[in-house]
């Protein structure tokens, strides 16, 4: 039976350990999370098992990120369950502090990447992204990576810490790794937990359409607003659903286009009922 994963709940404590691991010359592969962990993230774990010395999870459910009416109280939790599938995908240390450990009293210090985090989830959830990326750097002092995975799914999310590693000369590289999706094609997230059995059939809308999108793209199209049209076509009809956005962006810097000159990315936020999803698709010519 795998190890479980020693549990570390002081930051300080954490970090001198990494520091120390540093200097014997081990590479520090690190994989941040909020828990509830599925199959999507322990793909990133035993990614970073191969790319790493020591392989580093946390578990933070970090409140900076979450907007007023959002889920931060009953987003899903299973501390025990996430130590025992960390175990199995070779998982050293687990990060696991409380909120005052991140955030002591008279904290006001954060990180805001300007660009790339406009539009879509930066816009519908105010200050989403500068917590993001607040939470994110501290986890680098903390841990003190070589190496940092995340999920495709938050593509934008990617996106802006891509660019804050880059910004402030953060020395950790950033690693994307696919989406990882049901057999039936509904993108993994913690937050599918919230679906009724009727929804979580909705959900597969937007499995479905990205493939329109994807089908109109191999066939030729580059028009930005066609290719959303087709994604639309297939989300619209759903019952109980709300589209929040279907946006075609250039796929690095993520700002708006008209048509494709290059790899663009189509990025779906959807209400199912009264849970929203996000999923997305990169298309280029490769």
């Amino acid at each position: 039976m795998p190890t479980s994963p020693e549990v570390v709940a002081s930051p300080v404590e954490l970090q001198r350990r990494m520091l120390e691991a540093r200097a014997r010359g081990q590479r520090i592969a690190f994989v941040p999370t909020m828990g509830y962990l599925h199959e999507g993230h322990l793909s990133l774990l035993r990614e970073g098992r191969k790319r790493g010395d020591v392989l580093v999870l946390s578990i933070f459910v970090n409140p900076t990120q979450f907007g007023p009416s959002e889920d931060l109280a009953r987003y899903p939790r299973d501390l025990a369950g996430d130590l025992a599938k960390a175990a199995s995908a070779g998982t050293d240390l687990a990060l696991v502090p409380e909120p005052a450990a991140m955030y002591p009293d008279g904290y006001q210090t954060y990180v805001d990447v300007r660009e790339v985090s406009k539009g879509q989830c930066g816009d519908r959830r105010p200050g989403h992204f500068v917590g993001v990326a607040t939470v994110v750097l501290k986890l680098f002092n903390i841990v003190q990576p070589h190496v940092a995975l995340f999920g495709d799914k938050d593509y934008q999310q990617l996106q802006v810490l891509r660019r804050m590693v880059a910004d402030l000369d953060v020395p950790v590289e950033i690693v994307g790794l696919p989406i990882v999706r049901e057999a039936d094609g509904l993108a993994m997230s913690s937050r599918n937990a919230y679906l009724g059995p009727e929804e979580r059939q909705h959900a597969l809308a937007l499995s479905r359409a990205l493939a329109a999108a994807r089908a109109r793209w191999a066939a030729g199209e580059r028009d930005a607003r066609a290719l959303e049209s087709a994604a639309r076509a297939v989300l619209e009809p759903v019952p109980g659903s709300r589209i929040d956005y279907v946006e075609v962006r250039d796929a690095e810097t993520l700002r708006s286009i008209d048509h494709a000159e290059r790899a663009v990315r189509l990025s779906l936020a959807v209400f199912i009922g009264k849970t929203r999803l996000i999923d997305g698709e990169t298309f280029s010519w490769k």
